[in-house]
């Protein structure tokens, strides 16, 4: 627009309450040529003149560019781009414009054209804009919405704006712990390049430069170019940073301009509960299938210290490559685990430390010793895989089978006292028969007796492993199965009193004892559950005590005391 008529927003139009009801949001009103409709409860109308391409609108913070003429109801013009033949670029929504436009515009389409019908409330109000447009004047503008550029705010506090300068590719952003491959130049707001790099590696969490990068970054997709409009907050703050080599200073409180593309990354998988195992990828795998446990699996692979020793190499330079049953302890666990998390063909870089490698003993390798309390790191290549059987593949016979086979691995390793594993096994058991309705009547029967032991079973490793929950909710597993299971009810027992859950727990043990009042382990155990309420009961009324005393002493023992 001319220099001396831009269409400022008053302090009472900045953006708040759009006041758009059902036409407000993206789509806008759903409208035919020629149809004129109201949008929102404010007085703004929009009369469609041409259908706009797809079914994006542009959001709140979008630089938008628009071609416009704008009149009087009279007809008579105040002022128009086409005339001037220059498009007109805002940022939608930050009260660069009067708020007529900012909602109105927000519900058009790329290439869409629309005559708004704007009241004075949402235009230049009681004070006009003289001399060409009076008090209280109602607007109309024939707009064309020629493009936008999407600009976000990042982190919602406008420390960061985020202007797409090239869309990316597909729809995946990184994540914290990903590793990110960018090229960036960062400039103060005169020009001056502080910092720029053709080409730099960061894990995401980590940043590089200044907290905008790693924060912009996880935001977009690989390929994208942008913009970033950086506050101090995110890049410097208060201190700023001198200069050091070839990067140049950054006064305090100053905002940065950051060129910024995303080239690509290495995806890294954080494995286990704790997050430890840490998997990079280097060559994306097939489809979306991987190894399950119980899968026999086929790997190139090489092992190496941190410092580069190479103590195992299989598969390489004409050797055979290993091959090896997933969750059978055939390799370390930190590399079993990792494994799993892979696809057919993929290359990985797996580091895996000592708890889930080889622990606190040295370990005698191929080619190489690994001390003790080594991390290791594996490049491995799945080259194929076959799946061990899930219950969907097998006939209610095979089912049958399969579960008593892992009932029996899970004994075994129950024994071993290797519970974790004996609860995967009991667990895969279980669901191989988890769904019975199919079953003959014979086969319902043997189907009930193995879910009982299965889930008895594996409430015990849980005990031992201290998941007091789970043992809880195996046995009612079981009791549901057979109110009258004395091992069942014996077992929830404990895991109750463990959850201090006392009351419960005496129901149980009481119960059992009722069904097979002979069992030395249901009598012992009853009889140290009594004691132990004995004792919480003594300090609850000794407290009470106290606490009562306290209350009822006079209050000249009080000022003595």
């Amino acid at each position: 627009m001319d220099d001396d008529f831009d269409m400022p927003a008053g302090d009472d139009m900045m953006m708040g309450d759009d006041g758009m009801g059902d036409f407000g949001g993206a789509e806008g009103p759903v409208m035919k040529v020629g149809e004129e409709k109201e949008i929102g409860k404010q007085g703004l109308k929009k009369k469609l003149l041409k259908e706009g391409e797809g079914w994006d609108t542009p959001e709140v913070g979008d630089e938008v560019e628009v071609h416009y003429t704008g009149t009087l109801l009279d007809g008579k013009k105040f002022d128009s781009s086409r005339d001037r033949d220059t498009t007109f670029k805002f940022k939608l929504g930050q009260g660069e414009v009067i708020k007529g436009w900012d909602l109105g515009i927000k519900t058009m389409k790329k290439g869409e054209n629309a005559v708004f019908t704007i009241p004075a409330e949402l235009a230049y109000g009681e004070a006009g804009s003289p001399p060409t447009i009076p008090a209280n004047a109602t607007l109309q503008f024939d707009v064309e919405l020629l493009s936008w550029t999407s600009v976000r705010d990042i982190c919602k506090d406008g420390g960061i704006f985020k202007k797409i300068l090239k869309e990316g590719e597909k729809w995946e952003n990184p994540k914290d712990p990903d590793e990110v491959l960018v090229k960036y130049e960062a400039r103060l707001e005169d020009g001056t390049v502080v910092s720029k790099s053709e080409g730099v590696e960061f894990t995401v969490k980590d940043g590089h430069f200044c907290p905008a990068l790693g924060k912009a970054v996880k935001t977009m997709k690989k390929t994208e170019k942008v913009l970033l409009t950086v506050k101090p907050q995110y890049g410097f703050g208060e201190v700023g940073r001198p200069a050091a080599g070839e990067e140049g200073a950054v006064p305090p409180n100053a905002s940065l301009l950051v060129d910024l593309e995303l080239v690509s990354w290495k995806t890294v998988t954080e494995i286990g509960d704790d997050k430890k195992i840490l998997k990079k990828v280097l060559k994306e795998g097939e489809g979306y299938e991987r190894p399950n446990e119980g899968s026999v699996v086929t790997v190139k692979i090489t092992g190496k210290l941190q410092d580069g020793t190479v103590f195992l190499k299989k598969g390489h330079d004409e050797q055979e490559p290993l091959e090896f049953k997933t969750d059978e302890e055939a390799v370390i666990e930190g590399l079993d685990r990792a494994v799993l998390n892979m696809k057919k063909g993929e290359i990985a870089l797996v580091t895996i430390p000592p708890e889930y490698a080889y622990g606190s003993t040295e370990s005698k390798q191929d080619l190489a010793v690994i001390p003790a309390n080594s991390t290791v790191i594996y490049e491995v290549e799945l080259v194929s895989f076959v799946k061990d059987k899930e219950s969907w593949d097998l006939n209610n016979a095979e089912k049958i089978e399969a579960a008593g086979v892992k009932k029996e691995e899970g004994n075994a390793l129950f024994k071993l006292s290797k519970f974790a594993r004996a609860s995967k096994r009991y667990e895969k058991a279980a669901k191989f028969i988890e769904y019975d309705t199919s079953f003959t009547e014979d086969e319902k029967k043997l189907s009930k007796q193995l879910k009982i032991t299965c889930n008895l079973n594996n409430a015990a490793c849980k005990l031992k492993l201290k998941d007091y929950k789970q043992a809880e909710k195996l046995c009612t597993k079981v009791l549901e199965l057979d109110s009258q299971n004395v091992k069942a009810l014996y077992r929830r027992s404990q895991a109750y009193t463990q959850l201090a859950d006392l009351e419960l727990a005496e129901v149980d043990i009481k119960k059992a004892l009722e069904i097979d009042p002979d069992n030395r382990d249901v009598k012992l155990t009853y009889k140290t559950l009594k004691e132990k309420i004995k004792e919480i009961n003594k300090k609850d009324a000794k407290f009470y005590s106290n606490m009562f005393s306290k209350m009822t002493k006079p209050s000249g023992e009080e000022s003595k005391a």
